[in-house]
């Protein structure tokens, strides 16, 4: 992966976890006003909590892993994988910018 194409995929990185930022407020102030005003009574508002509950769960997951790949960028390990130290495909990390092991890791990892 070259210069250029390294600095695209941080923009777009960055691009992606302030989009991501932003909804996890928005879920954290509609999952606020659930409680302030004692919402959740009923199955399809305890059904909507709950959604929220793991979408914020989730964006919180993508913003902590956004923020590892960030950093990886600050320290010179960005497309480095943690497994097993060989260079994480550009394809890969087009797809999937905070990924932390190569192709061949990740599917050992999910075996």
């Amino acid at each position: 992966m070259d210069d250029r194409q390294r600095e695209i995929v941080r923009e777009r990185l960055e691009a992606e976890l302030a989009e991501t930022m932003a909804e996890l407020e928005r879920l954290e102030k509609k999952l606020q006003v659930e409680v302030e005003y004692g919402l959740g009574e009923g199955d399809p508002i305890i059904y909507e909590r709950e959604m929220n509950m793991a979408l914020r769960r989730r964006a919180r997951r993508k913003v902590k892993s956004m923020q590892e790949a960030l950093y990886r960028f600050e320290e010179g390990t960005y497309g480095i994988c943690e497994r097993c130290g060989t260079e994480i495909s550009a394809q890969r990390l087009e797809a999937l910018p905070q990924a932390q092991l190569c192709i061949q890791c990740a599917q050992q990892a999910g075996r």
